[in-house]
């Protein structure tokens, strides 16, 4: 690497926040207490919180200044027009309905384009994007591409969703298809980016078939390096070109800008469709609030405006991905089986592969992601589907030092070297709908 290219931080620190250093055992009476569920662990006895880049971001000098413009009028404030011109000039789409977060733009969706019998398809739908759905009576079904079933093959666009099979069941749904979804980059599938020309293909299908094609862009930024860095003919381009691209190829998209665009809270979902605008308004007014506000203050729709600027930068882009990757080495080197290639968002351990002693009933991929808590008070997720049991050790952005990052990864290694003596979790107490967020689980009985 050039000096031109370093491999710090392309920034530096104005304020700083203490960390919450605790022991072993006082980890041990937090977790009794918060029932072996590090959903419900209070943040301040968290060393390095792991858990998930939604809203867990550093925002910048510019982006605090801009919540001091902010325009808190009710109704077509100054804050809601810049945050419109900054989503029309990427995506280029023209109807601009802000919204809390990325489930609520969701919803405002599905409301606007479900109804019973109908179906989304996608490379994968993310848990929130699934259950909007559902609540408008529209199955979610996802069709990833074949390589994505093997967590090992480092394959460059296992988010890429399967054209085939896509055209096959577009076909067989007939008027039951009620859109194509995109996720950028692939969240369930392990951060894992889709391809420029997977998605020009996804929308000749859609064109064909005059099925509306969707992004969900809650990380589209760090699709948009992939494709610049791993796909052929792109490399020449600014992330903001390749960007611009992928939102020409469809008719919609709604983000979290929790993520990406680095904010505390907010998100939006934008769309060409009048009549679809006009049912998404109509149920934004009941839920979110008035059309140019949607949930949100004035001042942070200043921010996300910023934000979305900010997050192509193509240092900071460089910096991100190669600082993911570094963590991920340094849990290859210490043999933790991991999902490959790292995301652009995170590392996807394979607690399946780790703790091959424990049956998918001893929930492993929980019980790894309670054990590297208890080891260092480092908090991670855990994501559990039919034949995958992972945890996810998310890095939220400009937040932590890769000398966090690198405890991180002695802590999950610590854990692995010692692997076969976890224990795995019962659950006793799981709420309907929300079982991975608000269950209550003990660890099983040695035998």
């Amino acid at each position: 690497m050039s000096p031109s290219e370093p491999a710090f931080e392309p920034y530096r620190i104005k304020a700083v926040e203490p960390l919450g250093f605790t022991t072993r055992a006082e980890r041990e009476a937090v977790l009794r207490e918060a029932g072996w569920n590090l959903f419900r662990v209070p943040a301040d006895k968290v060393l390095i919180d792991l858990l998930t880049d939604s809203g867990t971001s550093a925002m910048s000098a510019e982006m605090w200044a801009a919540l001091m413009r902010g325009d808190e009028s009710y109704a077509g404030a100054r804050s809601f027009y810049a945050l419109e011109r900054a989503v029309r000039s990427l995506t280029g789409l023209r109807h601009v309905l802000p919204a809390h977060q990325g489930r609520a733009a969701e919803r405002l969706l599905f409301k606007a384009a479900g109804a019973p019998g109908k179906v989304s398809l996608s490379n994968s739908h993310f848990d929130t994007t699934r259950a909007a759905a559902a609540a408008f009576g529209v199955e979610a079904v996802d069709l990833p591409v074949p390589e994505n079933l093997d967590p090992s093959l480092a394959a460059p666009f296992k988010g890429d969703i399967d054209l085939r099979a896509l055209e096959a069941k577009v076909r067989e749904l007939g008027p039951r298809a009620a859109l194509i979804v995109m996720t950028l980059t692939n969240n369930s599938a392990g951060g894992q980016p889709a391809s420029m020309a997977n998605l020009r293909a996804a929308r000749e299908v859609s064109r064909h078939y005059k099925v509306p094609l969707f992004l969900d862009a809650s990380r589209f930024a760090e699709n948009a390096w992939f494709v610049k860095t791993r796909e052929s003919g792109h490399a020449g381009r600014t992330p903001a070109d390749v960007a611009r691209e992928m939102f020409s190829y469809c008719d919609g998209a709604w983000m979290s800008a929790k993520k990406d665009a680095f904010v505390s809270i907010g998100g939006f979902l934008a769309l060409n469709d009048d009549a679809w605008a006009a049912k998404a308004k109509e149920e934004m007014i009941g839920t979110e609030g008035f059309p140019t506000y949607g949930g949100l203050a004035g001042r942070d729709l200043e921010a996300l405006a910023v934000g979305l600027e900010e997050c192509l930068d193509e240092r900071w882009l460089s910096y991100r991905i190669a600082s993911v990757e570094r963590f991920a080495a340094l849990l290859r080197r210490a043999g933790v089986p991991i999902v490959e290639p790292p995301g652009g968002h995170a590392v996807f351990v394979d607690a399946g592969r780790l703790l091959k002693h424990l049956s998918v009933d001893s929930r492993p991929a929980l019980a790894l992601a309670a054990e590297i808590y208890l080891e260092g008070g480092v908090r991670a997720a855990s994501f559990s589907s039919p034949g995958r049991e992972w945890v996810r050790l998310t890095v939220p952005r400009r937040a932590y030092s890769e000398s966090h990052l690198a405890h991180a990864a002695a802590v999950v290694a610590a854990v692995a070297a010692r692997g076969a003596s976890v224990r795995g979790l019962r659950a006793f107490d799981v709420p309907a709908g929300a079982g991975r967020l608000l269950a209550t689980l003990e660890p099983e009985v040695a035998a």
